[in-house]
């Protein structure tokens, strides 16, 4: 049997250049759908059965982030199920995959996926609690759902908001979601438990539906950053920001957390609001309480490596953070969880991973209970 590349799939994404050769396999990283975004690779190989695999990306020295390719392994699976880390080499201009599969068919991704019908099982396992009502938002620009968990009581005084995926590469934050919502609605989890004393949780687990199943890293089906778009979303443009955006004006919000990933730092940290010129020394305390309790609550959270404060620009707002503590005054931030491992507490097998995020997930429920109390 040849050798067989395929990727049409839920967020498959490669260009094969040449696959005759096993030793010799040359790729090229598919750009995002509607943007010249070159990162997220996800792609099945058949036919390669205890076949040594040198899989070169020919253009990941071109790539958007290029230094995320810097002690970077990729991730494999043979069932979808279980992933793990393969030998990866950058040399400054290509990336190479080598690796012997153990099984006819084997999936490499750039991260553990985050399939669209998970995304659908989260949702619908949510809903049967009678904790949870599910909300339908609106429509991408494609056309697909825009769904919301509402977990709580909405008459509650204090009002949390946290989504994910507006990059919809950054699987590892769905994960996350993944591992908070369970949290929120183990009756044997005091923190959930009392989180939902104080609170009502607005979940968007999915900000990028289209994103995700075209296999983009960080662009909608309109080849917009939803990042870039809180100022001034528009239905045509940015429908799913718009719709969120809408929504949170309606209920307010007392609490937002944006969950993503980072290429190339590999630590899980928190980026603030410090940039806006209304920063308080309120709100600076407030930021840094939270921090701390993070810190105690889950050892793979870190504050000494991250971006850093960075000085206010007009694209300062644009974003999902500082935009929403501009306008509602609140504690808001972006979560950031490593593409390649936590260098903190490695892990050679799996590095940082769907379970990971899951775990990550649950253990911030200590922090944000500890920040409705305050």
């Amino acid at each position: 049997m040849s050798i067989k590349i395929s990727h049409q799939f839920d967020a498959g994404a490669i260009d094969v250049l040449r696959a005759e050769d096993p030793s010799a396999i040359e790729l090229n990283i598919r750009k995002d759908s509607h943007a010249d975004i070159v990162q997220w690779f996800y792609f099945r190989v058949q036919g390669a059965q205890a076949t040594p695999l040198n899989l070169r990306f020919l253009n990941a020295g071109s790539s958007a982030y290029p230094d995320g390719w810097i002690d970077y392994q990729a991730v494999a699976s043979y069932d979808r199920e279980t992933w793990f880390r393969v030998p990866t080499s950058y040399d400054g201009k290509v990336m190479t995959i080598a690796h012997t599969p153990e099984f006819d068919s084997v999936y490499y991704a750039y991260f553990e996926p985050y399939s669209w019908e998970r995304h659908l099982a989260l949702l619908d396992s949510a809903q049967l609690s009678p904790l949870v009502t599910l909300v339908d938002l609106g429509s991408t620009v494609e056309g697909r759902d825009l769904n919301m968990l509402v977990i709580g009581d909405p008459d509650s005084e204090k009002k949390v908001w946290v989504i994910a995926r507006q990059h919809p590469g950054e699987t590892m934050a769905e994960w996350f979601v993944e591992g908070m919502v369970e949290a929120l609605l183990d009756p044997a989890n005091p923190f959930g438990r009392q989180c939902l004393n104080e609170a009502v949780f607005y979940v968007v687990p999915n900000m990028n539906p289209d994103g995700s199943v075209r296999g983009n890293l960080r662009t909608n089906a309109a080849g917009a950053n939803l990042n870039r778009e809180w100022m001034t979303p528009t239905m045509e443009r940015s429908p799913e920001v718009f719709l969120v955006k809408q929504k949170m004006h309606e209920i307010g919000c007392d609490l937002f957390l944006d969950i993503h990933g980072d290429e190339g730092l590999p630590y899980v940290f928190v980026a603030g609001s410090e940039s806006l010129e209304t920063f308080s020394a309120a709100q600076a305390a407030e930021q840094q309480r939270f921090v701390d309790d993070f810190k105690v609550a889950s050892p793979d959270f870190q504050d000494a490596h991250g971006y850093g404060v960075t000085p206010f620009t007009p694209e300062t707002l644009t974003m999902g953070s500082p935009h929403i503590t501009h306008a509602f005054g609140c504690l808001s931030l972006t979560l950031e969880m490593p593409f390649k491992d936590n260098a903190n507490d490695p892990d050679p097998e799996a590095g940082w991973s769907g379970p990971r995020s899951v775990e990550l997930g649950k253990s911030i429920l200590q922090p944000v209970l500890r920040s409705l109390l305050a």
